[in-house]
């Protein structure tokens, strides 16, 4: 049987473990420019095809957790990886996307024309409610960390866990791991692109972000990541 591999294909320190932090494949919210949120919507066609692929890419890496958000579109890109890995999935609603309010349902156009002051402030990087009565960043990375720590905490050494998240969720997730302050990577780290992946690695206690952006569909130079919580 061959040795597991990192979505980069390089060679891994046996005591390495490793956690690939996966956008649900997209909706149809997410074509059309639509705040999703909590609100539970289903993969579109396309999200559907994107999940077996990514699930192709994630079988030799032989995932030993896979923990998804409880939102469908999530839930069901998990369990396309679930089933091509012969992996049981875990759902942990602390994986859910940022609640995102009164925006929930809305498209970007009509956030930037209703709420302009708001939207504004958020593209400085202020972690303030998305939506009025919605989540700040700091809430939401406090939850998804916990449950990401919690995915990585039963590993064995060497092991591989996967969380299919959300793309407010999983920037924000990744920044509370590997210490990086909210705004920061809000204004500096891209969006992750539907069933795309970051890859994080623990190095003598402390993980690393060791890669961005990752796509079983990818074209080279292709934008595959975006700033929104649609």
């Amino acid at each position: 049987m061959s040795a597991p591999v990192s979505a980069s294909g390089r060679p891994l320190r046996p005591a390495d473990r490793r956690l690939l932090v996966l956008r649900h494949g997209i909706t149809g919210h997410n074509a059309r420019g639509v705040w999703q949120g909590h609100l539970d919507v289903p993969l579109s066609a396309e999200g559907v095809e994107q999940a077996a692929a990514v699930a192709e890419v994630i079988a030799p890496m032989r995932p030993d957790v896979v923990v998804s958000s409880d939102l469908a579109r999530a839930a069901a890109t998990a369990a396309a990886i679930g089933a091509r890995c012969d992996c049981a999935v875990r759902l942990d609603p602390r994986l859910r996307e940022v609640h995102a309010g009164q925006w929930q349902g809305l498209s970007a156009r009509e956030v930037e024309s209703q709420f302009p002051r708001v939207r504004a402030a958020i593209a400085r990087g202020e972690d303030i409610r998305r939506g009025g009565d919605g989540e700040t960043l700091t809430e939401v990375a406090a939850r998804a960390s916990a449950a990401a720590l919690a995915a990585v905490d039963v590993l064995p050494a060497g092991g591989l866990a996967v969380l299919v998240t959300h793309g407010v969720a999983a920037r924000a997730l990744v920044a509370e791991i590997v210490g990086i302050p909210q705004r920061a990577a809000w204004l500096g780290l891209a969006g992750l692109g539907n069933c795309c992946w970051g890859e994080l690695r623990e190095h003598d206690g402390q993980w690393r972000l060791f890669s961005w952006n990752h796509s079983a569909l990818q074209v080279p130079g292709a934008d595959m990541g975006d700033q929104s919580a649609y």
